[in-house]
């Protein structure tokens, strides 16, 4: 089957739309709901063999790094690939190549391998992440992207929630072949996806200068080819120290996500059960925040605000969380994190489409991950590292701690940012475009 463009237009030729094409996004939702909850599944299933042969922290971190340092390492170059190549080719071969290797992982038993093919695994996560994010403003326009990140986040939360639980159960009773495999089949969700999305950008559709219909959509005009657009975060005076927040932020808290597992089976003394249904309650509580934020309208300057308190809250819930003596005490903080993080997810994606020009958004989504994956990598080494000289809930406490520092340390020039952002604009309009710089690379 081809999956080749169709020919560019001799010349810029306006293309219409009359409403914002929801099936499409709806489509993409699903996608991610089925394949999130597979992954999840799979990481669940790492984590417990992992801590049931007495491995280390830092085995536990090595899958975690593996999952993370390609984004960090291919990611800047996935997302010009995102902005070049048409975005249904990538979508569909690299979710078929993603399959492949969940296959093969299934089969996988030596930890090299094993950490070999989480790697490859997030190579394609560098690509098909920032084609959807970069889709999605091209579906539904700049006026309702706060309602469709509400309803991705959503969908990929739903699809996650059950999966710590039944992973548990699943390890089990069959070991991790079993969730593996059901990763593998869950990753066809996204080729299928890719053929039924009518949206498309990239290859012949790169570089499209777009204009807004009257339903609010985003409407791509064909344009000749040329040299390629980059962006640059650095020089968007309120993105940047937003997105050096939040990196600050997620290195300070990441390594809970190395640490949890210990902390919820050897210090609390919880069964894999037990530790599947406390990941399940943040998973919950993300829903609800995916939920929330999707119905909020806020400007750049307010969406980066909310954003600040998030982050500080969220190490106020890790640390209290450290200090608990049972493990049911954590359904509901995890429960509040999840809200946290959840809302946080959304306001990303908002604030990325309302203020990057349109072709380059693969680029800058690739930019976030990078710096996400980098703060999440640090995080998870750093994790591993300690326990070995420090208790889980010492490192728990620290971690939230650190959270709140850094959170604060780093939301003092976000701060100066908005204040000068109300300053020149008064009320900051989120539909502008050009807030970030391109240049022709």
């Amino acid at each position: 089957m081809s999956f080749a463009s169709p020919p560019e237009p001799a010349a810029p030729i306006a293309a219409t739309a009359t409403a914002p094409r929801w099936s499409d996004v709806y489509i993409a939702a699903l996608a991610r709901a089925v394949s999130g909850c597979g992954d999840m599944l799979a990481a669940t299933a790492l984590a417990l063999i992992l801590v049931a042969r007495g491995e280390s922290g830092l085995a536990v971190a090595g899958i975690l790094l593996a999952a993370a340092v390609p984004l960090v390492a291919v990611g800047p170059l996935a997302g010009r690939l995102v902005d070049r190549v048409d975005s249904r080719t990538l979508i569909v071969s690299v979710g078929l190549a993603q399959a492949g290797v969940c296959v093969a992982l299934a089969f996988a038993t030596e930890p090299i391998l094993i950490i070999a093919l989480v790697a490859v695994l997030a190579i394609g996560l560098a690509i098909t992440g920032p084609t959807m994010s970069a889709l999605t403003p091209l579906m539904v326009g700049r006026q309702n992207l706060a309602k469709a990140g509400g309803i991705s986040q959503t969908a990929a939360t739903i699809g996650m929630l059950i999966a710590p639980a039944l992973g548990g159960v699943l390890v089990g009773a069959f070991g991790s072949r079993v969730p593996l495999l059901i990763d593998a089949g869950t990753y066809l969700s996204i080729p299928i996806a890719g053929l039924l999305i009518r949206t498309r950008r990239g290859g012949h559709f790169r570089d499209l200068p777009v204009a807004t219909s009257s339903s609010g959509a985003d409407v791509a005009a064909a344009a000749p080819g040329g040299r390629q657009a980059v962006f640059r975060m650095r020089s968007d005076a309120l993105l940047w120290p937003l997105m050096v927040m939040i990196g600050a932020v997620i290195g300070a808290i990441s390594a809970v996500n190395v640490i949890d597992v210990f902390f919820i089976r050897r210090t609390l003394h919880g069964s894999a059960t037990v530790y599947g249904l406390v990941a399940a309650a943040w998973i919950v509580g993300m829903v609800f925040g995916a939920v929330i934020r999707g119905r909020q309208r806020r400007d750049d300057v307010g969406t980066a605000k909310a954003l600040l308190l998030n982050n500080l809250a969220t190490g106020v819930a890790i640390t209290v969380a450290g200090l608990m003596p049972h493990v049911g005490w954590l359904v509901p903080l995890w429960l509040l994190g999840g809200v946290l993080n959840g809302m946080e997810n959304v306001a990303i994606g908002v604030i990325l489409g309302a203020r990057v020009p349109p072709e380059v958004r693969g680029h800058a989504s690739a930019i976030f991950n990078s710096i996400a994956s980098g703060a999440n990598a640090f995080g998870y080494l750093a994790g591993g590292a300690l326990l070995v000289i420090a208790s889980p809930r010492l490192l728990v406490v620290a971690c939230g701690l650190a959270g709140v520092a850094a959170a604060a340390i780093f939301g003092l020039p976000l701060a100066r940012a908005m204040r000068r952002e109300r300053a020149a604009h008064g009320v900051l309009v989120a539909d502008d475009p050009l807030a970030g710089t391109i240049a022709a690379a």
